[in-house]
């Protein structure tokens, strides 16, 4: 069929490309059993691969990082499923344009064929263009895939989510990518089986290492090195370690600021902190200051995380992580980096206890399912005119005027168990006191309901 309007392809020729086409465009799979990866959702027996070879599939939305084979997996389904091949941009593509792909999806459908209409970076058509989708999709007019690199669930509508299967692509492992070199080493027809390539084992690791499961990357870093290598003295191309070394660019970690990566990442450190493994948390740390995280974010995780992780384990940890915000703010970068490895390796190794933030939930929850408790009279404010006349304080004890500082003495109307604390270092002494301080109330209430009896 004719191209429609600059990116609508028949699924047959979507394979044909011009020879200087690069690399990653050319080795595209064709079948399912070319595409290499995903095998937690295109397994034999996985949900999707059986509704590709039944011909059942609906819409879809795949979500995964740059590379993954969200637009080969598109192109593969409508080849194995003999379907016309549209695709639009969500970077420029407009409500007009879907409605000429829908308009030819239309026509299609009344010759007896189908039509998939793939859409790459989705999240990008503003709510009007999402909406303009609905329609199509639910009379099956076409078959929408949907491909984006953010989390559809907050960057879709949710009409528009509902009525799609949602299919999460993950990074390529190291040897899918080096079994993907191979292939394309290999391959004279689309690959660069022409040339006399040599590939070291070394540097196709290297390659598959730093493309971070990027195919895209991987291929293309890969032919550079191909055309860039002189031939050597027995006339072959010899791709050593050096050579792909110099053939592919230092890699920019994949970061975005306010999507899933940075909200994964801090969990990450977050996460590592709280199990005590102070080289992830390290690591996790590097990664968001590499891709330039805000040190704000990163000062008021370790803040919070002191309070709500380390918590009365170690009192000092909340005076450290609030020491490091004002010396990060103080000092900036680079040196608060130093500053934020001190704070990031103190807290990782610092006792753990979340029984203040536990203990609050606890008080939280008895607010929300049952009735607010009334304050006792003798808590309550006593220093104003006419407070006596209420009883209000009658019956106070002032704790500074007993031993120890401590008198037993009801604080609640009804009694209540809240905090307990654990005996992870300095918690440990807590822990004694309190014991002592409880046991000495249930001495007095034992006392007092024993002379109210007599």
């Amino acid at each position: 069929m004719d191209d429609l309007f600059g990116n609508a392809v028949d699924a047959e020729s979507a394979g044909d490309l011009p020879a200087d086409a690069p690399l990653a465009a050319r080795m595209r799979p064709r079948t399912l059993q070319e595409y290499v990866g995903q095998g937690h959702i295109l397994g034999e027996g996985k949900l999707l691969r059986r509704a590709i070879e039944a011909d059942r599939l609906s819409s879809v939305i795949f979500y995964g990082p740059p590379g993954t084979g969200k637009t080969s997996l598109a192109r593969v389904i409508a080849r194995s499923t003999k379907s016309r091949f549209i695709e639009l941009s969500g970077v420029d593509g407009s409500v007009a344009d879907i409605r000429k792909a829908v308009g030819t999806a239309a026509i299609e459908a009344r010759n007896g064929g189908r039509t998939l209409l793939f859409i790459d970076e989705i999240h990008r058509f503003n709510k009007a263009q999402q909406d303009a989708l609905l329609p199509d999709v639910e009379r099956g007019t076409v078959r929408l895939i949907g491909a984006t690199t953010q989390n559809p669930f907050f960057s879709i509508n949710s009409p528009l989510v509902s009525r799609s299967q949602i299919f999460q692509l993950q990074p390529l492992g190291i040897g899918d990518l080096i079994g993907l070199q191979r292939r394309a080493v290999a391959d004279d027809e689309r690959g660069l089986g022409t040339m006399p390539i040599d590939l070291d084992d070394d540097a196709a690791h290297h390659l598959a290492t730093v493309c971070d499961g990027d195919a895209r990357k991987c291929l293309n870093a890969l032919e550079i090195a191909a055309r860039t290598t002189p031939f050597g003295p027995d006339g072959r191309i010899h791709i050593t370690l050096d050579a792909a070394s110099e053939s592919i660019q230092k890699k920019a970690v994949v970061y975005d600021g306010s999507g899933d990566d940075h909200y994964d990442t801090a969990s990450a450190f977050i996460k590592s902190l709280r199990g005590s493994d102070p080289d992830a948390a390290l690591y996790w740390l590097a990664k968001m200051l590499h891709a330039g995280e805000e040190l704000r974010f990163i000062t008021r995780r370790l803040v919070i995380f002191a309070s709500e992780d380390v918590g009365l384990a170690d009192p000092l940890a909340l005076t450290l992580a609030i020491s490091a915000q004002q010396a990060v703010e103080f000092v900036g970068l680079p040196e608060a980096r130093i500053t934020l490895a001190h704070a990031t390796v103190y807290l990782a190794t610092a006792p753990k206890s979340n029984s203040a933030y536990a203990a609050l939930g606890k008080a939280e929850q008895d607010l929300a399912d049952g009735r607010t408790l009334a304050v006792p009279a003798h808590l309550r404010d006593a220093h104003y005119k006419g407070a006596s006349s209420l009883g209000h304080g009658e019956g106070y004890k002032y704790a500074h005027n007993y031993e120890g500082g401590y008198v037993p003495q009801s604080y609640l109307p009804e009694g209540r168990t809240y905090y307990t604390p654990n005996r992870h270092g300095a918690e440990a002494r807590i822990a004694d006191r309190l014991e002592a301080w409880r046991h000495q109330f249930e001495e007095a209430k034992e006392a007092e309901e024993i002379g109210n009896r007599a």
